[in-house]
């Protein structure tokens, strides 16, 4: 819950300065507006990424259990969870829909993969299998969570591809980016619209990754910065955002300050 109380502090603190509230929100219309006006060149080379093994698979499904996925989701899969491949690894999945995923999971990741899928819909169950196992429940409801933490241990990865509404997004979020295991990954799909409340609610996660005071270590005459670092902080590696989905990494190990320290002898006047 520190992700949640995090947010909520934070807009509580706008909330109470309507100046600094307006000061911030014309921020966000700023970048907004600059998305939309920016232009770039095309580089020389602008080929198309060549297909990996999770698209190569998907492209060869002509039949059997059914995979709906957008196709540019596969780079991002990749990009972070090829450190995953042929290691004892266990994911869940929100969502099943027609099963297909859970089997190119499975391919993906080797044999030594878990997979647990979640979905509402009891016909779903019918996709168990070797190295599958399926729970089901509502991903909005608090008490399934707990019941579904109490079965299965820590996860590495956790992909939401579920029934895309805020509540659930957001609900998902809090019970089990904590029940990720160090190292993780968390990835939410299907992050549709530009004001969509699910990536405002991620852009408040974000604020919390830039908090804290610094500080001038005494010890070090001055030549070193601190950070005590916040709940959050120590255990949050990176968000990353990508057309449709959200992604947050967990860090491998806590970390209790961040440090930025001077080296070498020879300093401009201008700034002490």
């Amino acid at each position: 819950m520190v992700t949640r109380l995090s947010f909520v502090e934070s807009v509580s603190k706008f909330a109470l300065n309507p100046i600094t509230a307006l000061g911030k929100l014309s921020w966000l219309w700023r970048g907004s507006a600059a998305a939309r006006k920016l232009a770039f060149s095309v580089g020389r080379s602008a080929q198309p990424e060549p297909p990996n093994d999770l698209e190569r698979y998907f492209q060869a499904v002509k039949k059997g259990p059914g995979i709906w996925k957008w196709v540019h989701y596969f780079e991002i899969y990749d990009r972070h969870l090829a450190k995953f491949r042929n290691k004892e690894v266990s994911i869940c999945e929100v969502g099943i829909y027609s099963g297909g995923s859970l089997g190119m999971w499975r391919q993906y990741f080797g044999p030594r993969c878990r997979v647990y899928g979640v979905d509402i819909e009891e016909s779903c169950k019918a996709y168990e299998g070797d190295g599958i196992e399926v729970f089901i429940g509502d991903q909005a409801d608090r008490g399934f969570w707990r019941d579904f933490r109490r079965q299965v241990p820590e996860v590495d990865i956790i992909i939401d591809d579920g029934g895309h509404h805020f509540n659930q997004q957001a609900t998902t979020l809090e019970q089990m980016l904590p029940h990720l295991r160090p190292g993780g990954v968390y990835i939410c799909e299907d992050i549709h619209g530009t004001f969509n409340n699910f990536t405002l609610y991620v852009s408040g996660l974000s604020w919390s990754l830039n908090g804290g005071k610094i500080h001038r270590d005494p010890d070090q005459d001055n030549r070193r910065l601190t950070a005590q670092t916040s709940a959050f902080q120590s255990s949050v590696h990176s968000i990353h955002l990508y057309p449709f989905v959200a992604v947050i990494e967990r860090r491998c190990s806590p970390v209790a300050e961040f440090v930025a320290p001077k080296r070498g002898t020879q300093w401009q006047p201008f700034l002490k």
